[in-house]
């Protein structure tokens, strides 16, 4: 599913000179910690949602200054049905709040199953989607209701007629089972707050060689410095991807 935010791109059309979407690292979040942030100030896990909510706009605002180009938010798993009801409904409806206040200013994309998803939220998310379709800035996705197993197994149904099967084309088949037609790209750094360390369901297959970053920050404290902090720390690693390094290797 999506939301929305800063100036973002969603065809295949290709413009002469590289946009800043198409040369930026891919970076996902997950948001994590809203509940327990809101604990520890006795507050309802509501609030929890509502600050977090507060911080989606500061980041995706922060994220192409920081040379990303694409960002994915963790949101919403296929799991989180399982909440209270009051807590998905508080959920749902932020979502669309966001959706709605956010698309002029640019946003937007998805990942995730739809059929489950209330209507009004869903036709936020179409509108989001035409209106931000030509941004060039910044690739915006906002996962909801979203699963990598189950990605990966509706992608495998939609190609199990086919022989010889490549990564690239198993990709682009996950691509389209989460509504996205834009570049498959993998993810470059992951970014975790609230202390815990672990994918969650998160982008598995995108996630192969992706640099792993986790912080105990909770989310709704989560800042543009924090994010400028992550991305400092990725460019500082040597990413091999299964290689040895250049001086070990001569």
């Amino acid at each position: 599913m999506s939301h929305s935010h800063h100036t973002v791109k969603h065809t295949h059309i290709r413009t002469p000179h590289p946009t800043r979407a198409e040369t930026g690292i891919h970076v996902a979040i997950i948001m994590d910690g809203n509940g327990r942030w809101a604990n520890a100030r006795g507050r309802p896990r509501t609030a929890g949602h509502i600050a977090g909510a507060r911080v989606v706009r500061k980041i995706v605002e922060a994220a192409p200054d920081c040379g990303i180009g694409m960002l994915t938010l963790y949101a919403f798993s296929a799991d989180n049905w399982a909440r209270p009801s009051r807590e998905v409904a508080l959920l749902m409806r932020l979502f669309r709040r966001y959706l709605v206040a956010e698309t002029d200013r640019c946003v937007t994309n998805d990942v995730g199953r739809r059929d489950r998803i209330p209507s009004e939220l869903l036709r936020a998310i179409r509108a989001a989607e035409e209106a931000t379709r030509h941004g060039t800035r910044l690739d915006l996705r906002i996962a909801v209701d979203y699963s990598s197993r189950d990605a990966m197994v509706r992608a495998a149904e939609r190609l199990q007629a086919r022989q010889n099967l490549t990564r690239e084309q198993l990709s682009q088949a996950m691509c389209e089972v989460d509504h996205w037609d834009g570049e498959c790209r993998d993810v470059d750094l992951l970014i975790r707050t609230g202390g815990e360390q672990r994918l969650s369901d998160f982008l598995l297959w995108e996630c192969a060689y992706a640099e792993l970053y986790f912080t105990e920050r909770r989310w709704p404290d989560f800042s543009p410095a924090d994010l400028q902090a992550a991305v400092k720390e990725f460019h500082s690693r040597e990413r091999r991807f299964g290689t040895v390094p250049e001086a070990a290797a001569g």
